[in-house]
């Protein structure tokens, strides 16, 4: 007998029940991106390797270590897409989007990374993201965290999630900073970790990042970035952080926060959670005013952010309201049994969706007794019974049973959409 052959580790199936929520997840995203006026890209999963080596650094963890790369019949490299926004710079650069035009855009879509797998962690995840290209001011920024605030009210979330800030400077000021933290670093070099001896010589920043407790409490005597930020880079943070205020949103500035992706400048921002364990950024991003010229385009500002949705649902669903994954997956479910009867059970169907398009109605088939069927009903989740016999078809009408109160009438089948719109709100 032939071996089972199994979904590759990190990449995970997921099933109808469960897909049922990701859908609800995304449409409440997708409805506040279209609020805000983004219009939606669609990229491709393969892209040329040197597009996310050039953009998102030759020495950060994912390219070094998490990248899918494989060379094709041509040799060339091509790397699976471990993030968004290079992929977005590339297609904008390709068609002309961007210079000397403001783009405000969205994606969603698979990304892949090597890394050991772990509950919110995966191999095959999934990211929303938003880039806005053009706008150089701090309101732009502002827009973006607010329209991440607006996502988690409309998830009823938001109690759950808190926003850290940083400002990163330009690429001089954190020139200047890392040669401070490298020679901090060094002087300390016997209390790191082999992580952070290794990020030492090749991403310093990148220690700010450790989750090592004894590293944490050694980096409270660190140089701090904010003391080496340039003037501009200070005022952008200042506008930032007053638009905020202005607008209501609560934050925290982190100094250690620097992102993990080389392309950042100046603003950097994260949503947390502690309802996650390690695993506590939900949502993140910030400013890469230089991205676009370093891969071939002119000159252009831009700002965006990732979100993990695995992450997401895992909070939304299994630590703050297990309720959301319980939606009904069907509105109606329409029994039928006795002779001829199905074929009138599928023309009134038809009809029930021409009258009503969203409504969800799932009609029995196969046959089976009344009570097998009202089972069905059960299992997914229906609302209300529609139930066809032979009398009902000959009669030309319906019994239409509420599955939640236990009230049942039987109608004129020209009376039903009505009926299931009252019902069903």
């Amino acid at each position: 007998m032939a071996k089972n052959i199994q979904a590759i580790r990190g990449m995970n199936d997921y099933l109808p029940e469960e897909t049922a929520f990701w859908q609800r997840v995304e449409g409440t995203l997708k409805d506040v991106l279209a609020s805000y006026g983004y219009s939606e890209i669609r990229l491709p999963i393969v892209e040329q390797t040197p597009l996310f080596q050039r953009a998102i650094g030759e020495v950060t963890d994912v390219v070094e270590k998490e990248m899918y790369s494989f060379a094709d019949r041509n040799g060339d490299s091509l790397t699976l897409r471990p993030e968004g926004t290079a992929g977005c710079v590339r297609a904008g650069i390709e068609h002309g989007l961007l210079y000397n035009q403001e783009q405000r855009l969205w994606y969603v879509g698979p990304m892949f990374r090597y890394e050991r797998p772990q509950k919110g962690r995966y191999r095959q995840f999934h990211q929303m993201g938003a880039e806005v290209f053009g706008q150089q001011g701090p309101d732009v920024d502002a827009e973006l965290i607010l329209l991440t605030a607006r996502w988690w009210r409309a998830l009823g979330i938001q109690e759950h999630v808190a926003l850290e800030l940083n400002s990163i400077g330009s690429l001089e000021a954190r020139a200047r900073y890392r040669e401070a933290l490298v020679a901090f670093l060094r002087q300390h070099e016997d209390r790191l970790d082999e992580d952070c001896r290794r990020r030492m010589h090749t991403n310093p920043m990148r220690v700010l990042d450790t989750k090592n407790p004894d590293i944490q409490a050694l980096l409270n005597d660190a140089p701090v970035l904010t003391d080496y930020l340039d003037e501009d880079s200070q005022a952008h943070f200042s506008g930032l952080c007053e638009l905020l205020d202005l607008a209501g949103i609560p934050y925290t500035v982190n100094p250690r926060l620097v992102r993990g992706l080389d392309y950042y400048n100046r603003t950097v921002f994260e949503w947390v959670t502690t309802r996650l364990g390690s695993q506590g950024t939900v949502c993140g991003g910030g400013r890469y005013d230089g991205l676009v010229e370093q891969l071939g385009g002119r000159a252009t500002p831009a700002v965006g952010f990732a979100m993990g949705l695995e992450r997401l649902v895992l909070l939304l669903v299994q630590a703050v309201n297990p309720d959301f994954a319980a939606a009904a997956r069907v509105d109606a479910y329409l029994v039928a049994a006795g002779d001829g009867v199905q074929r009138e059970a599928l023309r009134l169907a038809e009809q029930l969706r021409d009258a009503l398009p969203s409504l969800r109605l799932m009609t029995n088939y196969g046959g089976g007794s009344f009570k097998k069927q009202f089972g069905r009903a059960d299992k997914h989740g229906a609302r209300v019974a529609l139930v066809l016999g032979e009398s009902e078809a000959a009669a030309g009408q319906v019994v239409v049973k509420d599955l939640a109160t236990g009230n049942q009438e039987t109608l004129a089948q020209s009376d039903v959409a009505a009926r299931l719109a009252s019902i069903l709100g």
